[in-house]
């Protein structure tokens, strides 16, 4: 636990981060994306899907793909796709105990919408826990892993990144997040391990300190460390 020591701003990144990547959440939102694409560019579903993550690849958002190239409505194309059932997400006291056992401040740092987040942090328990999100909207709609939102989320929150951790399932952000500062922990989805990046068991990118497959037990280990470690 070394790279962590004396760091206590936590960063949280909201989707596939907080809760297993295998819950339906992000998939229903993929599907009203492609649905958005679909309808506002006239396509049928492969070639929508296509346009979709090519802006993603592109543009680290389909969102900022389609500012750019269409300048579509932002609060349409955010309120269309995060209109989604968050039943599928259940309560995780076991995480939330450990986020509230950290030492300083807790922070959701998303390329969703705060209403995005605010729906998941309460479907998973977690609501009360930190001390903001900072979304897309907060970020100028400038996405992870772009060195401009970076920069804004640091002004806005007051981050130190020699302080600071960064909770990532994608390996990209947490790139551009080490090369500030930040200490980093790639959260892995069991089935798809890369975000950009290769990596099996026990792998990870030189820029992440830690590559986890279950957070809930990770910051376990956090919060029983530095317990037991003098001040």
């Amino acid at each position: 636990m070394n790279a962590l020591a004396n760091r206590d701003i936590w960063v949280f990144d909201l989707d596939n981060t907080l809760y297993p990547a295998h819950t339906a959440v992000m998939s229903q939102v993929e599907q009203r994306m492609t649905e958005f694409v679909m309808r506002t560019l006239n396509l049928d579903r492969e070639a929508a899907f296509k346009v979709q993550h090519g802006y993603w690849h592109d543009y680290g958002t389909t969102l900022n793909g389609l500012m750019v190239n269409h300048g579509i409505a932002v609060s349409d194309f955010l309120d269309f796709v995060h209109d989604i059932d968050h039943s599928v997400l259940q309560p995780n006291p076991v995480l939330a105990d450990h986020i509230a056992a950290l030492d300083g401040a807790r922070i959701i740092y998303t390329n969703g919408s705060v209403r995005h987040a605010e729906n998941v942090l309460a479907r998973l328990g977690l609501d009360h826990l930190f001390d903001g999100i900072f979304d897309i909207a907060a970020a100028g709609y400038t996405p992870k892993p772009q060195r401009e939102s970076f920069d804004r989320f640091i002004k806005r929150h007051g981050v130190s990144p020699a302080r600071a951790v960064m909770f990532e399932d994608s390996a990209r952000n947490l790139e551009t997040a080490a090369g500030i500062g930040f200490a980093t922990v790639l959260v892995r989805a069991r089935e798809d391990i890369n975000n950009g990046h290769t990596a099996g068991p026990g792998e990870h990118p030189e820029f992440v300190d830690y590559a986890v497959d279950c957070l809930d037990t990770f910051l376990g280990e956090v919060v029983e460390t530095f317990k037991e470690t003098p001040a």
